[in-house]
């Protein structure tokens, strides 16, 4: 049995669809679905130590998978992985999570030291964490709701010197006691809608 032209075209046709459909590139979102497995579905982080990539400012997501990949920012695991991406594939990943719904923690508080956090927010750091923290100008980061084991580690990280401090935080930072950044912290953890 022989086949005729317009049935050889039909099957090297369907043969060719499948390897026209693994060439696309990788939406956004299957991309950031790589995360979900720390950072949580969309970004909803459910663990202490991870931060929510929610509702984040797309360049502070760029910028810190940049940072992860050249070795400037410290990381147990940040580090490897981004080294399996390209600067696209961060502004893809930044662009979706940046489009995602804010993610509220549930967590246990000292109320004291929330309510001293949050004058020392206003006064400190309100221009660049906007609206108690639930926007982040430019490239500063969303902090409302984050988890606070998550914070505390980075401060210690950035007061040790392991990470390095933007200036503009650095200024607002430095003369605050450790009580007094505790307190912001707990401030930025305990904000809700």
């Amino acid at each position: 049995m022989t086949m005729k032209w317009s049935q050889w075209a039909l099957v090297a046709g369907a043969l060719a669809i499948p390897a026209m459909v693994n060439a696309m590139p990788p939406t956004p979102a299957m991309l950031s679905n790589a995360c979900a497995g720390c950072h949580g579905v969309h970004g909803a982080s459910a663990g202490p130590s991870m931060p929510s990539l929610s509702n984040q400012s797309k360049v502070a997501i760029v910028e810190a998978m940049k940072k992860f990949k050249s070795g400037e920012r410290p990381s147990t695991v940040m580090g490897r992985l981004a080294k399996g991406y390209s600067d696209a594939d961060f502004e893809a990943m930044g662009e979706f999570f940046a489009k995602q719904k804010i993610h509220f923690t549930q967590q246990t508080l000292d109320a004291a030291k929330v309510a001293k956090g949050a004058a020392l927010q206003e006064k400190n750091c309100q221009r660049c964490h906007l609206e108690d923290g639930k926007e982040g100008k430019d490239d500063s980061p969303v902090m409302a709701s984050q988890w606070l084991p998550y914070m505390q580690i980075q401060m210690d990280q950035y007061l040790s010197g392991k990470r390095k401090m933007p200036e503009k935080m650095a200024e607002k930072v430095k003369p605050l006691s450790k009580e007094e950044l505790d307190a912001l912290l707990h401030f930025y953890a305990s904000v809700k809608k």
